[in-house]
């Protein structure tokens, strides 16, 4: 079981356990091993130690990214629950939702929104779903999965350099690329019913075969409410926030959804955050649409007499403890 791919589960079988039991390092002769699957890329340059990355059993493309995404509009979809989350963006009056239920299986989109080349990001181990201008130095690249795993964070590739990038930071980790940083978009994880009602005439993203992958169903289940060792996870984190606890996190602090959820708003000089009631979590039944409320995360700084939308992530507490360690997280 250990060497089942933790994204690639169809069982209901529990990954919290998998998780507890997985290893954390790999080979530090593995680098030898990836040049048969990215010849191009140049492993002399790196950021990190070859035994940070793990492959969890998924080799190049095998979790396969969505280059050529169909939509249809929002206000039309049947067969997907109101309250079952998306990751939402709106550029230049485009506004498009990317379910979890797709994202979980396929983890990237390249699209392009409004006119940007954008970069839909979800890694469900971590819970961090990232949107990104996919645009590097004025050219526009493409991105896949690289299958490997860094601190349970998805490792993806771009395919011009095949550089390896960090999915939680957006940041080329190894390759041509090494140290360049994505730019991070203003976009919301919501329920589907939050996203139409802003965006009465969004675009929600179906998937090319609905029978391809079990759409509507996690093998996540009971994740988000397990205990996990806190020893598999090297991390610091305080000793009363669980491991896999949720915190929203903007720039070098976080919150704890907790926290968040029991003030239901945050004001920080001119950051606000705010929590309502109302979108069923990924890591909870087996069916996504039964799944328990999480509530939505809204995150905006005030400028004038108005409000912007400022890029956030609701991901597990140790994602942003393992890179962010020398972040603020408030509890």
């Amino acid at each position: 079981m250990v060497r089942t791919s933790l994204r690639r589960l169809a069982s209901a079988a529990s990954l919290a356990a998998i998780i507890s039991l997985a290893p954390l390092t790999a080979s530090a002769n593995g680098h030898q091993d990836w040049a048969g699957e990215f010849p191009l890329t140049d492993f002399t340059q790196r950021s990190i130690e070859y035994d940070e990355i793990v492959t969890d059993g998924p080799l190049r493309d095998q979790i396969p990214p969505i280059d050529d995404p169909k939509f249809i509009p929002a206000a039309d979809a049947t067969g997907i629950g109101i309250l079952e989350p998306v990751v939402s963006i709106g550029i230049n009056g485009d506004f498009r939702a990317y379910p979890l239920r797709i994202l979980l299986w396929n983890e990237i989109v390249n699209d392009v929104v409004g006119g940007v080349p954008v970069l839909i990001s979800y890694c469900p181990l971590c819970n961090s779903g990232v949107v990104f201008d996919r645009r590097v130095d004025g050219e526009v690249i493409e991105f896949g999965n690289t299958g490997r795993l860094r601190f349970f964070n998805m490792v993806m590739y771009d395919k011009t350099t095949e550089s390896w990038w960090q999915q939680f930071l957006g940041e080329a980790i190894m390759g041509a690329a090494t140290g360049t940083r994505l730019k991070v978009l203003p976009a919301r994880l919501e329920s589907l019913q939050k996203f139409r009602q802003r965006a009465p005439n969004g675009k929600l993203l179906i998937p090319d075969d609905e029978r391809s992958r079990p759409y509507g169903n996690t093998p996540y289940v009971r994740m988000d409410s397990a205990s996990l060792p806190r020893s598999r996870f090297g991390f610091n984190l305080p000793d009363d926030i669980e491991p896999i606890a949720r915190v929203v996190v903007v720039g070098e602090q976080a919150w704890s959804l907790a926290l968040v959820r029991d003030q239901r708003r945050i004001e920080q000089n001119d950051l606000i955050i705010t929590w309502e009631p109302g979108q069923n979590s990924i890591h909870d039944t087996g069916k996504i649409s039964s799944g328990r409320d999480v509530g939505n995360v809204v995150v905006q700084r005030r400028t004038g007499d108005s409000l912007e939308d400022v890029p956030y992530d609701v991901s597990f507490a140790f994602a942003f403890s393992a890179f962010v360690p020398d972040g603020k997280l408030n509890y």
